[in-house]
């Protein structure tokens, strides 16, 4: 018997995929000015997405893994392929992201917490 349910499992590799999405997109921000840069980005709803339909979710939940891709587009005469506009944006809605999913995972550890009388 599992500990976390399958949408406990979700929310925490949902997290995890954010916050793998956060770092590379920082890291397309700061090599905006670096000629040849390729812009990557991680698609965790995908690897999410095919594991809840998976015929077992929590053991597909555990293994899937968030591929890094890369878009190789080029915006810039350099062959630089990051638009600040668009990397600051996609930052933006994933950081609101991770904080919607955060507080849903907080709101059912405090379901847990309460239910065992430790609020």
């Amino acid at each position: 018997m599992d500990i976390f349910d399958t949408t406990e499992l979700a929310l925490t590799r949902a997290m995890e995929g954010a916050s793998a999405r956060q770092a590379v997109l920082a890291g397309n921000l700061a090599n905006a000015n670096t000629p040849g840069y390729v812009r990557r980005d991680v698609n965790f709803a995908g690897a999410l997405g095919q594991a809840l339909q998976a015929s077992d979710p929590n053991a597909a939940l555990r293994s899937a893994t968030f591929a890094e891709t890369t878009d190789p587009g080029a915006v810039q005469p350099d062959g630089n392929g990051v638009d600040v506009d668009v990397e600051s944006a996609a930052i933006a809605k994933n950081g609101m992201l991770y904080e919607a999913l955060a507080r849903v995972a907080r709101s059912r550890i405090g379901i847990v917490e309460s239910a065992i009388g430790n609020r």
